[in-house]
């Protein structure tokens, strides 16, 4: 592997801000092998192929973007959106993938009844930015709502097990992208919801200035240590340190394990469908990145 230097900063100039999303962030917290092998090494490993659970999460997050643009955006087009939507890759079976593409068109027929298709969200997939200190914070949040004279946060979920209040108060994803969208909107956003599809539930957490402002702060201690990271790499390259795997549960669903021998060690690698059939750990569910 070959690595490039780094280009010096000139005299007086302030570093250059490190570009994150959410996602590459809690990669370096929850696995800093994990985030060198994503980010950093070039040329990038080869994944492994895409897991049905995957594949269903994308083609949900597509049928509820596209509803909003139909002619008439009832609950029943929203079936035949997750029909066109359909990505039939991952699953044991084409009879496994049938039983779940039926199950979520039940699904997202059922939550969009409780959708008002008369009220159109102020944002649909909407990137989202903001630069604190030396960060520059890049998302994507899946709905943007507008309620009673503030921006509400929505994130769909798909997950076996529905997310709870708790999930949606420590969502460091969440917090950055309500303050996000406070600072590009210039707009009181404090509210953040997970929906979960497959049951209709709804987690929320209401924030405060100051709970969103430690969430900004957690980031960039996040993205301070993986500045000093990256630094060490362009040095050292795979011989850095800094970069030590995290053996554990979530070894068995990480898309990069046949390149990590410690996470293989760390237990045998779940099937494609896995996720279909029993809860994942907690951080192990990632229906798509948001960069």
């Amino acid at each position: 592997m070959s690595t490039q230097p780094a280009q010096a900063a000139l005299p007086g100039m302030p570093a250059p801000l490190y570009a994150a999303s959410p996602s590459k962030l809690l990669a370096y917290l929850d696995c800093p092998r994990r985030y060198r092998l994503q980010y950093l090494d070039r040329p990038a490993p080869e994944r492994r192929r895409q897991r049905a659970h995957t594949s269903l999460g994308n083609a949900v997050h597509n049928a509820l973007r596209d509803w909003w643009d139909l002619p008439a955006p009832t609950p029943d087009a929203g079936a035949g959106l997750v029909d066109r939507s359909w990505i039939d890759v991952g699953f044991r079976d084409g009879e496994q993938s049938r039983e779940w593409r039926v199950r979520m068109r039940g699904a997202v027929t059922a939550y969009l009844g409780s959708v008002d298709p008369g009220t159109h969200p102020v944002g649909i997939e909407r990137t989202v930015s903001f630069v604190s200190g030396d960060l520059r914070l890049t998302g994507r949040v899946d709905r943007l709502d507008e309620r009673d004279g503030e921006l509400v946060v929505v994130d769909y979920k798909t997950s076996r097990v529905a997310p709870t209040d708790d999930d949606a108060r420590t969502s460091l994803p969440l917090a950055l992208y309500a303050a996000a969208v406070w600072k590009m909107f210039r707009r009181r956003t404090l509210r953040v919801e997970l929906h979960h599809v497959p049951t209709g539930t709804v987690a929320v957490h209401e924030h405060s200035p100051e709970s969103l402002t430690r969430k900004v702060e957690q980031a960039r201690s996040i993205a301070r240590d993986a500045r000093r990271a990256d630094a060490d790499f362009a040095e050292q390259g795979a011989a850095s340190a800094l970069f030590p795997p995290r053996p554990g549960p979530l070894c068995g669903w990480c898309d990069l394990r046949a390149h990590c021998p410690e996470g293989q060690a760390a237990g045998p690698e779940k099937s494609d469908w896995a996720a279909l059939e029993e809860p994942v750990p907690a951080g192990g569910w990632v229906a798509r990145d948001d960069t």
